[in-house]
């Protein structure tokens, strides 16, 4: 199943944005804290309304406890970034991979992007900074289920 990993993020709407996309495709969602608000079941309703019933949601207390995790299940890691050099739909997706997606403000450390086993990114036009990060994780998580990804149960 195809995984979207959320790195520390720090907007509510984006989050639930991102976990109604989830539930609607059959991704499973990592959230790696420190998040920028409460991501308690009752702060993630407000923001995820009733689709958070619908989406399997793991929290990991820190990118190292999420490393872990990914270490011993095997799953390769392929980072959204605007510093990637592959674009996303040029990158041969696999069904298990987790797709992380940074934070709003930040994006990743580079810790983080040392960790991961693939970079891409969404061509956008020069002199503008970045996409949403909900509308780049939908248009990269559209391309990995069209490739034969999902979607999931």
């Amino acid at each position: 199943m195809l995984r979207l990993a959320l790195y520390q993020p720090d907007i509510p709407q984006n989050t639930g944005t991102m976990l109604r996309m989830a539930a609607c495709l059959g991704l499973a969602v990592e959230i790696i804290e420190p998040a920028g608000f409460d991501v308690s079941d009752r702060h993630l309703r407000r923001s995820g309304l009733d689709y958070l019933d619908h989406v399997a949601i793991t929290r990991h207390r820190s990118f190292a406890a999420f490393a872990a995790w990914r270490a011993e299940a095997g799953i390769r890691l392929v980072l959204a970034t605007t510093a990637g050099a592959l674009p996303y739909t040029a990158f041969a997706f696999r069904p298990d991979d987790c797709l992380m997606v940074g934070r709003e403000s930040a994006g990743v450390p580079e810790t983080v992007h040392a960790a991961a086993d693939a970079r891409v990114v969404v061509p956008i036009r020069p002199g503008l900074r970045s996409l949403n990060v909900a509308v780049a994780a939908a248009m990269i998580a559209g391309e990995a289920l069209r490739q034969g990804a999902g979607p999931g149960d």
